[in-house]
């Protein structure tokens, strides 16, 4: 059964959009907030979300950058606002679609299903590989969680594994701390926060890793840090 996550403050809309797509044969999870929708993301897996902008906690355009980061899953955006900077804004972090409030449930049908066939295509051609090897002897097995260095399993904490999988899958990429602090602990608000350099400081450690001679984490100065390690 093709599994949704619906993010939508509102309950009407929400209860609305749930009864349709069920009717369907779909299986919705409904999230009230961006916060909760991203939590629901990280814990259970899904053929497409469809997302509010405007919500609490963290706003539709956070969630969709934080989502895409992670996954090519289909995100369709559904919003009161008509705006074209904010149809570009959500198409540029990512965003699939965008279906302007208030639509029918017909065309939302047509649109989701349109994305599920695409979609499924596209992960019948190619499947992300979960098992990544780089030079210095670093190999992480993402779907196994599993990290070694010199064929010396190193064991990472939660957030550790999470700041390390996300280095990895966007190599080069400078993520600022507030970026990193935003994706792995689902929070948007860095202001005396040191948790980020403690958590990249303990897992550099664990790596082995040199501050001055980094061989995968590269410090980014006054910006952040990037994943520098080559493939093995």
């Amino acid at each position: 059964m093709v599994s949704i996550l619906l993010v939508e403050d509102d309950k009407e809309i929400a209860r609305i959009v749930q009864d349709h797509l069920r009717r369907q044969e779909m299986h919705v999870t409904w999230a009230s907030t961006g916060k909760e929708g991203w939590e629901d993301f990280q814990s259970t897996s899904f053929d497409l979300i469809l997302v509010d902008l405007m919500m609490p906690e963290m706003d539709g355009f956070q969630l969709c950058k934080n989502i895409r980061l992670k996954s090519e899953v289909p995100i369709l955006i559904i919003s009161a606002k008509q705006e074209d900077d904010s149809k570009i804004k959500g198409l540029g972090l990512g965003a699939d679609d965008y279906v302007t409030k208030p639509f029918s449930l017909e065309e939302l049908t047509a649109r989701v299903q349109a994305h599920l066939r695409r979609y499924h295509r596209y992960q019948g051609i190619e499947q992300p590989t979960k098992l990544f090897s780089f030079t210095e002897g670093l190999v992480v097995d993402v779907e196994h969680r599993t990290v070694s260095v010199d064929e010396k399993e190193v064991m990472l904490t939660s957030k550790e594994f999470a700041l390390l999988q996300l280095f990895i899958t966007h190599p080069l990429r400078t993520f600022s701390k507030a970026e990193l602090y935003e994706h792995v602990w689902g929070e948007t608000n860095l202001e005396g926060n040191n948790t980020v350099n403690v958590h990249i400081k303990s897992l550099r450690n664990k790596l082995g890793e040199q501050l001055k001679q980094p061989k995968w984490i590269e410090t980014v100065w006054g910006t952040g840090y990037r994943f520098i390690g080559g493939n093995g």
